[in-house]
């Protein structure tokens, strides 16, 4: 029995060998060598069976795709590649650290497609140093006009562990933090991107990712990998600071369990410690699961809310009244009411799903979902 295997089990979650869907990243995998890239998806392909359509994603920065790498990522199958573009404005790139300019995302896209990997998403970023009204439709024009079926756009968060935030956050002018636009502009910027991405083709299936149509009809090129996180698929994750999500066991079901949530350690060391050790024991196996959370029928509740209030399509309350029960929505009932009262929820039949206020105030929405007592943790 393999270890992932072993793992799984031991972990109280159900494991499956079949896979239509890989995602190497985050990070920058594409700044590995290439031997190292093909060692790593030669090791997935033996312990799993992967899907002759499986979909088969790597991130990368651009100008790291060198022309090895680019080999590489052809002899491993891959067919999607995430772009950590940010900006079209070079400028904006520069401001935060980033290398590339936009003349090598464009040569990094027409290389991608000169070598059969079409499927390319662009990552933007809203509220860089420098932006502006005027700098933000040249990053959205640009975009465009390389016609990838799938872009992301992220309002730019404050984390405090940065440099730019912590500079941010004490006022000061290092790292170009003086320059970087207020909440109100960078909300602004998304609602933007929301509009000029749907008049050009480019529509919005979630908070903060946008496909074209498939070539065969009105679906959408989303990315099938997070795809699964909003609609509760099960997921494997190996690596540092890794999250997975499986179906209980049949024995953990028997007591109200529904699925297991599972991370492995933020610290290389520590995860590198327990992964160096040869058998998959129960003692190894607690120590690569930094955590684990144990999702009752409660928790499956407040999760396909949400989740599933992320994507654009919103959620069925017939479906959720059907998997859940009468009892459960009445507990939710009022939350319902005073987000519609504060158009933060439309409701179109049996549908609900976030209003464009909603989308951008979404955590308070999600927030009146959640029970004040946690889940089940181990």
């Amino acid at each position: 029995m393999a270890a992932s295997e072993v793992m799984a089990r031991e972990l109280g979650g159900v494991f499956e060998r079949d896979v239509d869907s890989i995602y190497l990243g985050g990070g920058t995998p594409s700044v590995l060598a290439p031997d190292q890239l093909e060692r790593l998806f030669q090791v997935v392909r033996d312990r799993f069976d992967v899907g002759a359509d499986a979909e088969i994603t790597v991130e990368c920065a651009p100008g790291t795709i060198t022309e090895p790498i680019l080999d590489a990522l052809v002899r491993c199958g891959v067919n999607r590649v995430s772009l950590g573009v940010q900006s079209f404005v070079d400028e904006e790139c520069s401001a935060v650290g980033r290398l590339h300019t936009r003349a090598i995302t464009l040569d990094d896209t027409a290389r991608l497609r000169a070598r059969g990997i079409g499927n390319i998403g662009i990552d933007l970023i809203a509220g860089l140093p420098h932006q502006t009204v005027d700098s933000w439709d040249f990053t959205l024009g640009e975009t465009l006009a390389t016609g990838v079926p799938h872009v992301s756009v992220y309002m730019l968060e404050i984390d405090e562990d940065s440099r730019l935030g912590s500079e941010l956050l004490a006022g000061g002018q290092r790292y170009h933090a003086h320059y970087v636009p207020d909440e109100d502009l960078t909300a602004d910027l998304y609602l933007n991107a929301c509009d000029q991405l749907e008049r050009g083709g480019v529509k919005q299936y979630e908070i903060s990712n946008f496909a074209r149509p498939a070539t065969h009809g009105i679906e959408l090129r989303g990315s099938r990998h997070n795809l699964k996180y909003w609609d509760r698929k099960p997921y494997l994750g190996f690596g540092v600071d890794a999250h997975s999500m499986l179906v209980a066991l049949p024995e953990s079901a028997e007591q109200g369990v529904e699925a297991v949530r599972f991370a492995t350690p933020d610290s290389l060391e520590v995860y590198s410690a327990a992964a160096q050790q040869l058998e998959p024991t129960a003692v190894r196996i607690r120590q690569l699961a930094a955590s684990r959370t144990l999702v009752d029928s409660r928790a499956a509740l407040e999760e396909s809310l949400f989740l599933g209030l992320r994507m654009n399509r919103g959620v069925s309350l017939a479906e959720i009244r059907d998997r859940f029960g009468a009892e459960a929505m009445q507990q939710i009932a009022n939350a319902f009411d005073d987000l519609v009262e504060a158009a933060l929820l439309d409701v179109e039949g049996d549908q609900i799903r976030l209003t464009s206020r909603g989308r951008l105030l979404s955590n308070e929405v999600f927030a009146r979902f959640l029970r004040d007592e946690p889940s089940i943790h181990s």
